[in-house]
């Protein structure tokens, strides 16, 4: 779960609303995107005193990550949980997972599925997936497919990778579902085109085996060489595997497309 939150935190700004002082704002965001903790923390905290959300979220989210402060995740707690407490979605799902982890606090299962079903029924993706999860696990409830893959799907449609990749699982197994292969490819490539590893190798086998998709050992390579780009050995054996299938020309060019396509991504990044 650890990867989830920094995935929900990426969009804090959309989760949270247009901040009412727009400059002040985009100084402190600039800042912090070129990495200049100390300015952006400096600017949020004078607008945090005036009693801004936005702000005292992201003070919080420096003192989790460590930025320009010593990490701290007993602060980040103080700070997110009172803002959780006047109803905003993503401190509560912040605060969920804190407890669940345990960080900054004893591990508390319930506590964190309290915050999480808050923060599920505000439309908040992230603590969707992390319900999903206890659900499908039987982690503080009693173990509910169903009742996984709703909350899965709730925040399929709204983008959120994890729950994609759990949907194309369950379609692939037939876990809480009837077995739908096409369905099982059409998630997967959902969460694969957004970087998800495991949907990346999932998908690369659907091709090298032809379940759920037309076989095409192109682009198995392919996605087994974009998981593998991530570091994934699992995915890099599958590519020697799909490599013997093809020319070495068409793996050079395939590799390129590769190449392009995540320095296009690595651009994109603030």
């Amino acid at each position: 779960m650890g990867d989830r939150l920094g995935v929900a935190l990426v969009a804090m700004a959309l989760c949270l609303g247009a901040p009412a002082i727009a400059g002040p704002f985009e100084d402190a965001d600039a800042a912090a995107h070129r990495k200049d903790y100390a300015t952006a923390l400096r600017l949020w905290r004078s607008l945090a005193e005036r009693g801004d959300t936005y702000a005292q979220f992201n003070i919080g989210l420096m003192y989790y990550n460590g930025h320009g402060v010593k990490q701290d995740y007993a602060e980040a707690m103080r700070l997110w949980r009172p803002i959780a407490a006047r109803g905003d979605a993503l401190a509560q799902y912040s605060v969920g997972f804190l407890y669940d982890n345990g960080h900054g606090v004893a591990e508390d299962v319930e506590e964190a599925l309290s915050w999480y079903r808050m923060a599920a029924e505000q439309q908040q993706a992230a603590a969707q997936t992390a319900l999903g999860d206890f659900f499908a696990e039987g982690r503080g409830v009693k173990q509910d497919y169903v009742e996984a893959l709703r909350w899965y799907r709730l925040a399929a449609v709204q983008g959120e990778a994890g729950a994609q990749f759990a949907l194309g699982y369950a379609f692939a197994n037939g876990i809480g579902v009837p077995r739908n292969e096409v369905e099982a490819a059409r998630w997967y490539r959902l969460a694969a085109d957004q970087g998800d590893n495991g949907a990346q190798v999932n998908l690369g086998l659907m091709y090298y085996n032809g379940r759920g998709v037309a076989r095409s050992y192109e682009l198995a390579y392919r996605w087994f060489a974009l998981a593998a780009a991530h570091g994934d050995d699992v995915a890099d054996g599958l590519r020697g595997m799909a490599a013997a299938k093809l020319t070495p020309e068409l793996i050079a060019e395939i590799e390129q497309s590769v190449r392009d396509a995540r320095n296009l991504v690595a651009r994109r990044r603030p």
